[in-house]
């Protein structure tokens, strides 16, 4: 079994799943997602039947071509992605001077580099963390348990090479 190619097909569903599930209950709620090899996890007070929903309907609509789903502005690979460009670049443009000289060259590399990192972490995630790719893919089941402030959902996947 190809771990890497799970975790990036259930990352696709995972993004699609919250997707559709936002549109349902709202733009607002706060959720939190994770892949695993194995499905994944959403984080968030917001009803089992809800993600069951979602899910079934992410799928089928990855499964129709709808491949933007898998891609999400609200990833975490966004965020790593901006924060090593932000690094590299404050990194590039140092120099040898006072700190206090040094700063604005630091935060305006930052700044670029925070900006530069958007479409970027997009085609990260295209072409890295996610895949599109869910034919085979299917949900096994959604199950949650209760976990500190909001419920722990886990959808289990399992594929099936065709």
């Amino acid at each position: 079994m190809d771990v890497l190619a799970s975790v990036r097909r259930n990352h696709a569903l995972e993004h699609a799943t919250i997707a559709v599930l936002l549109g349902k209950v709202g733009p607002s709620t706060r959720l939190i997602g994770r892949a695993s090899a194995d499905g994944f996890y959403i984080y968030g007070n917001v009803p089992t039947d809800k993600i069951r929903e979602s899910v079934v309907e992410a799928l089928v609509r990855l499964k129709a071509g709808e491949s933007q789903l898998a891609v999400s502005p609200l990833c975490g690979t966004n965020l790593a992605v901006a924060g090593i460009l932000a690094g590299l670049a404050s990194l590039a443009v140092v120099g040898n001077r006072s700190r206090l000289e040094r700063l604005p060259n630091v935060l305006m590399a930052a700044v670029v580099a925070v900006v530069g990192a958007q479409p970027l972490g997009r085609l990260v995630q295209r072409y890295v963390t996610t895949s599109p790719d869910v034919e085979g893919l299917e949900i096994v089941a959604v199950t949650t348990t209760a976990r500190g402030l909001a419920p722990l959902h886990k959808v289990k996947t399992a594929f099936r090479a065709g």
